[in-house]
């Protein structure tokens, strides 16, 4: 299991936190978000939507589960925010699988909610607010 961090004080630094997620992910799809209200998972999701090409507005999918977003290369990604999901079957009822199993980019906030559904091959971001700094913990499940 592989691990990364990265500390960040600004969000104009965002492009460049996105370039080194990029990279340490190198061919992992699925993306999990987790971190406290307010921590800066849709900001950190935003500037990757960018950073991807994203032509669509990323915004939270806190109501619908889930936007689709289209990159400038006709390329979809997925983006899940499971806050509002009381258990499993609320992702099932949706076909999660065809999303999840897609090869697509997918990122998913608040994983926790939905663990047993999380594929193995992942790689998790934790982002930690201290002092005005954002710390993201990376760590690659394969």
């Amino acid at each position: 299991m592989m691990t990364g961090q990265i500390i960040y004080k600004d969000l104009d630094e965002l492009n460049e936190v996105a370039k080194k997620i990029t990279k340490f992910a190198e061919g992992l799809k699925i993306w999990t978000f987790e971190g406290d209200l307010g921590a800066g998972k849709t900001t950190l999701i935003k500037a990757l939507g960018q950073h991807f090409g994203v032509i669509d507005a990323v915004k939270s999918p806190t109501y619908s589960l889930v936007n689709e977003y289209l990159t400038k290369e006709g390329t979809k990604i997925y983006h899940f925010d499971l806050y509002r999901i009381n258990d499993d079957d609320e992702l099932l009822d949706l076909g999660y699988e065809e999303y999840f199993y897609d090869d697509k980019y997918c990122w998913i906030e608040w994983p926790s909610k939905a663990t047993n559904l999380i594929p193995e091959k992942h790689l998790a971001i934790r982002i930690h607010v201290k002092k005005g700094n954002r710390t993201i913990d990376l760590q690659r499940y394969e």
